[in-house]
């Protein structure tokens, strides 16, 4: 269940961070930078209120390697579908090549 819980916050948290890092560039691009940073922040925040609690849960029950590699694939299957869904960046065979070097990671640091 702690496992469930860690994965599910570090989703959360990584759609935040996702769209405090690179949402501004679809439509702030012409916004002030104090603007765009302040934006950030603001949903930077969010994302810290679900990560430092998931590292925290995630510790207990994962190694910190294994906890790592788990927010690294996550952040890379946030970051597919942010691309595609919210920035209409086109699908590539490039990402499926890169995906599988991720589940070589999680085999090595699960194994």
């Amino acid at each position: 269940m702690r496992q469930l819980a860690t994965i599910g916050m570090l989703f959360l948290s990584n759609i935040f961070m996702t769209f405090a890092w690179y949402g501004h560039l679809k439509n702030l691009k012409t916004s002030p930078l104090w603007l765009v940073i302040l934006i950030s922040w603001s949903i930077a925040f969010f994302e810290y209120c679900l990560q430092v609690p998931a590292n925290r849960v995630g510790s207990d029950v994962f190694s910190l390697p294994q906890l790592k590699i788990t927010q690294e694939i996550i952040t890379m299957i946030v970051f597919a579908g942010f691309s595609m869904i919210y920035m209409e960046v086109p699908l590539k065979l490039d990402y499926l090549w890169a995906s599988l070097c991720m589940i070589g990671a999680a085999y090595f640091i699960f194994r």
